[in-house]
């Protein structure tokens, strides 16, 4: 009993988000009205203000491609590319997917691939980068405050290649 007593002891504390969050995401990819239409490459990255990516969360781009072909045209969601994507080695299992279709798109990212739980407190954002062949190129930024206080929904909106972009934290 007081072997037990004295382990709870020198444990640490654990702060509310600690013992990890997991992030859901929504984003919508509008139709676009041109005459030809390439489905986006879009990134998922979490960083704090000013600062390189804290973790990588997906990179979605054509992964069907002959000899990761599609891999060569990442670079084109700049943002992503300079802030950690040079550095990647793609397809990177569990953050590299397929381009999605239009419309709303839902991804979940579990404290194991999110890394909330090792970050100090402080300011964050999600952010969100898409980029289309003979199309635009648009960054959403969602921020938000750890410690988290409970559940938090936060939304923000894209103008052209990137609709409404909903973060979900569930402590």
């Amino acid at each position: 009993m007081k072997l037990h007593h004295t382990l709870a002891l020198g444990l640490p504390m654990l702060s509310s988000w600690a013992v990890g969050a997991e992030l859901a995401v929504k984003f919508e990819i509008p139709q676009l009205n041109v005459a030809e239409y390439h489905r986006p490459y879009v990134a998922m990255w979490l960083e704090s203000a000013g600062k390189p990516a804290v973790t990588n969360l997906a990179v979605l781009y054509d992964v069907k491609k002959k000899e990761n072909g599609g891999a060569k045209w990442v670079k084109d969601l700049r943002t992503f590319w300079r802030k950690s994507g040079r550095d990647m080695t793609l397809p990177m299992d569990g953050v590299s997917g397929a381009t999605r279709a239009t419309g709303e798109q839902k991804m979940s990212f579990g404290p194991a691939l999110n890394q909330i739980d090792k970050l100090p407190a402080g300011d964050y954002q999600l952010v969100i980068e898409a980029a289309r062949e003979a199309g635009g190129r648009e960054l959403v930024r969602v921020p938000f405050k750890l410690p988290l206080s409970g559940k938090q929904t936060l939304t923000a909106r894209g103008q052209e290649e990137l609709g409404a972009v909903t973060l979900q934290i569930n402590p």
